[in-house]
């Protein structure tokens, strides 16, 4: 094959062609100009090849280089061998080369297949040229708990892992959170956290109150930490062994002041966050943050481009106190309207309460910029009578900013096939590692060793919510089958008692391990066939996130994240091969929780094929959080451009 080498500068940018003369059919085609070529071969020919069809027309073998340096009658190049195409050199007023085209020799129509190949590659190309844009924010998690910081349930979760997900997709992300300090090994999570030497005054309860700010720099999230007297005393984060603590309005005010100050007064990394932030309130500990954007700094000028997402993780906690004490929230007595609240008559604890009352959840609900809930289901069910807790009119009214997200699941700790808490480890493409840790868990909780009999899990806080009073009434039934069952959790005495008591008289079938342990979740997940949840209410789930990532197959009730998450078996569907990830159930009775968990008993011994594709669906599921900050992201988009709230 015939080479010729070209080296000069065409369209003012330097351009080193190898153009290969080779035998293929003839074809033709119009000047580079005229399809806009010159873009494409400034992008793209950055080889410096050009290949071009060998003329079959012309009868001498012109020289290229020769035609660029401007010999006479060298302007058409062609090759003796097969004429019929060719290569004219254009040049403009001063004779200068200013591109190249093809000339076929009998006006031969343009070959469509090569300008339709050629126009591809250069529409492809162009795409990968582009350059990604993406808007990226100033992100203010404010949160009551934060893992691996503080954790007593979802909300450590999911302010623990989506910041670290945001942060990795280009934002500058803080999370304020209090310090709590309890005297146990807890207070090892806050070792690497230092002093930002950055003590403020905040004026709320009658006086000024000094916190002091701590923070940690870690997977590209800035971890602040308000520091003060009333985070630090045994117990978990809102109470004790008695109950609550009552000064909980106390505690989280001055975590919402604290956090309003935070941006404008910390230089992490060097600078401040300053006043052009979203932020992200999380339930009602963090919720007096939007009212207090809305009431102490926007009409002042400050905060005017911040914007606030609250974001509802249980509706049930309101944070209510009686209303003498708004005077005591640091804000203008003109919004007492905003958090006013009045218990229904039946709710009133003697004939002369007025019910009177502030609500500080009501209030971000009034003045937040975007709700989100965590579950599109969850988002619906807060505008019902029934889940709405006395705020579904107003949740109602603001339905047009009220939207739902799935929360993800931290996939690099929720790995089977890493998993260090369990013995085997297994994945979709090969399912033999569960059977394994099965038999393992079997051992573990003193099971006689049965693979083929089905083994239930439950794992959860044994209170009204998670359904408990149903299993309770439903054990006596499920036990005269060939079945194990294992419960995890702790929570009110009375079932805890029961639990103790199921043991000792279902020995074989039943065991109730009393409080919580990481390892044994994460070896019940892994080991069990089936995971119940007859949840009342539940906004969003995390553990049939996890026992699907385990190939353990949910039995869930049909409500909030349950149902957006679980798709019910249907084993018609998909040319008789079934689809769905689990078995959804409503109402909430016992006998209809029976009659699903029996369905699913039956699917597992009697048609082990349909199962093992149930167990393959469930763990190639996504909810990753990746996929969660995807649609964080759209919000935030929304929030930008939504006018802040302005009384």
């Amino acid at each position: 094959m015939a080479s010729i080498q070209l080296t000069r500068v065409l369209w003012s940018c330097k351009l080193s062609a190898n153009i290969a003369l080779s035998s293929r059919k003839c074809c033709s085609f119009r000047r580079t100009r005229q399809l806009d070529f010159g873009p494409l071969l400034k992008r793209n020919f950055q080889n410096r090849k050009l290949t071009a069809i060998r003329s079959e027309k012309s009868g001498n073998e012109g020289s290229i280089s020769s035609a660029i340096e401007g010999e006479e009658n060298s302007d058409v190049i062609s090759s003796p061998e097969k004429p019929g195409l060719m290569l004219g050199i254009d040049r403009d007023d001063s004779g200068s080369v200013i591109g190249l085209n093809l000339i076929p020799g009998d006006n031969e129509a343009i070959d469509a297949e090569v300008v339709s190949t050629v126009t591809k590659v250069k529409d492809e190309e162009i795409k990968k040229e582009k350059i990604e844009t993406r808007v990226t924010y100033n992100i203010v998690f404010v949160t009551a708990e934060a893992a691996p910081y503080s954790k007593t349930g979802g909300l450590g979760d999911v302010c623990g892992s989506l910041p670290i997900e945001l942060a990795s997709r280009g934002h500058r992300v803080m999370v304020v959170s209090p310090r709590y300090l309890n005297g146990t090994s807890a207070d090892e999570n806050f070792a690497h956290v230092f002093d930002a030497n950055r003590r403020i005054k905040l004026q709320c309860f009658g006086g000024e109150q000094e916190i002091a700010f701590f923070h940690e720099y870690r997977e590209g999230v800035d971890w602040v930490f308000v520091d003060h007297p009333s985070y630090h005393r045994p117990g978990n984060p809102y109470g004790d062994s008695h109950g609550a603590f009552g000064d909980n309005q106390f505690r989280y005010t001055l975590l919402c002041h604290a956090a309003c100050e935070a941006p404008l007064v910390l230089p992490l990394g060097g600078y401040t966050y300053g006043e052009k932030c979203l932020f992200l309130v999380n339930d009602w500990h963090a919720g007096l943050v939007s009212v207090l954007l809305a009431a102490k700094y926007r009409p002042f000028g400050v905060y005017k481009d911040a914007r606030s997402i609250l974001v509802i993780h249980n509706l049930a906690h309101q944070g209510v106190e009686p209303a003498a004490t708004f005077k005591n929230l640091g804000l203008p007595s003109n919004w007492y309207g905003a958090l006013e609240w009045v218990f229904p008559t039946w709710a009133r604890t003697h004939a002369l309460d007025t019910g009177e009352a502030v609500n500080i959840l009501k209030g971000a609900i009034v003045t937040s910029d975007r709700i989100l809930t965590v579950s599109k289901g969850y988002a619906w069910e807060i505008t019902t009578v029934e889940g709405g807790y006395g705020l579904n009119q107003l949740l109602s009214s603001r339905r047009s900013v009220l939207t739902g997200i799935t929360n993800g699941i931290h996939i690099a700790e929720w790995d089977p096939s890493s998993d260090e808490h369990i013995a085997f480890h297994y994945s979709a493409a090969s399912l033999s590692g569960k059977v394994q840790c099965k038999t393992a868990l079997q051992q573990e909780l003193g099971f006689p060793i049965k693979p083929d009999c089905p083994l239930i899990g439950f794992i959860g806080r044994l209170d009204y919510q998670k359904g408990i009073d149903l299993i309770h009434w439903a054990i006596p039934e499920l036990m005269e089958d060939d079945l194990q069952f294992v419960m995890l959790g702790s929570g009110d005495p009375l079932y805890e008692d029961w639990m103790r008591s199921a043991e000792n008289t279902y020995r074989d079938k039943f065991r109730g391990w009393v409080g919580f342990s990481v390892p044994i979740s994460h070896r019940i997940t892994a080991g069990c066939d089936i995971l119940l949840m007859p949840s009342r209410f539940e906004p969003c789930g995390l553990n049939q996130l996890y026992a699907m990532r385990y190939g353990t197959v949910p039995v869930v009730h049909a409500t909030g994240g349950l149902r957006d998450t679980v798709e019910n078996f249907n084993p018609y569907a998909g040319e008789g091969r079934g689809e769905g990830t689990g078995w959804t159930f409503s109402p909430l009775t016992k006998d209809c929780m029976l009659n699903a968990l029996k369905t699913a008993i039956r699917t597992y011994r009697d048609h082990k094929s349909t199962w093992e594709g149930l167990m393959r669906r469930c763990m190639q599921k996504d909810f990753t959080w990746e996929n969660a900050a995807i649609q964080y992201e759209q919000v935030f988009e929304w929030a930008s451009i939504d006018p802040p709230y302005i009384m």
